[in-house]
């Protein structure tokens, strides 16, 4: 389900961040984070 693969993500991008791993590698996961977001809503709204 799409609200798993999200609070998963979330959750990794959160131990990133906490870990302060390389910023490349957070700011990859923000970025699949919000596209999983996107899509979420998109078919929320459909």
């Amino acid at each position: 389900m799409l609200n798993d693969e999200i609070c998963k993500l979330r959750d990794k991008l959160n131990e990133s961040v906490i870990n302060e791993k390389d910023y490349s590698i957070i700011y990859k996961l923000s970025i699949e984070l919000d596209k999983l977001i996107a899509k979420y809503y998109i078919e929320e709204l459909i």
